[in-house]
């Protein structure tokens, strides 16, 4: 596409940009009213565009990156995804006293407390999913159970997992508290 350019023009393309505004000024069967782009976006009923929506996210999750993530996938599902990729977050194995095994992802320098607030989303998800218990008093759980590595009991909520030698994949388990008498 070649540029017309009037005799004494010195930028050549904004004069170009300029009639193309001019023109489509001067030929009003061009021009969209707003009215009519506002009525374009609501013509669509909300539960339409959801379906839309949720038919791109199912095709989003497909990629190999993203596979292992549910089909009603969150942002910051997405995101702990492309972290563990990256090499900025690790998967703990969470197993629980029924023998279930949470796949938890925390970054790098995670903290105890960090890994049990991870594990506190990732069931609250889940029961979101699946339907199930409305609410859990982690209060209670923190109270009842131990969340243990390799027979050492993680107590302190501010020490790093690294420091306690955790690392990408390996294997925490919930062990009941024994009961002071």
């Amino acid at each position: 596409m070649e540029e017309e350019q009037s005799p004494g023009a010195a930028g050549g393309g904004e004069h170009h940009f300029l009639q193309d505004v001019e023109v489509k000024k001067e030929n009003p069967a061009d021009e969209v009213a707003p009215e009519a782009e506002e009525e374009d976006e609501d013509s669509l009923p909300h539960s339409e565009v959801l379906d839309i929506f949720e038919e791109g996210l199912a095709r989003l999750v497909q990629d190999p990156l993203l596979c292992d993530l549910p089909i009603q996938v969150t942002l910051e599902e997405v995101n702990s995804q492309i972290a563990l990729e990256y090499g900025q977050a690790m998967t703990v194995k969470v197993v629980k006293a029924d023998g279930e095994i949470m796949p938890i992802v925390v970054v790098q320098n995670a903290t105890v407390l960090d890994l049990k607030k991870a594990i506190c989303r990732f069931m609250e998800l889940k029961q979101q999913r699946e339907g199930g218990v409305k609410h859990v008093s982690w209060r209670y759980v923190w109270r009842t159970y131990h969340l243990v590595f390799q027979g050492e009991k993680l107590e302190d909520d501010t020490m790093r997992l690294k420091d306690y030698g955790i690392r990408n994949r390996d294997e925490v388990t919930f062990m009941k508290r024994l009961r002071k008498k």
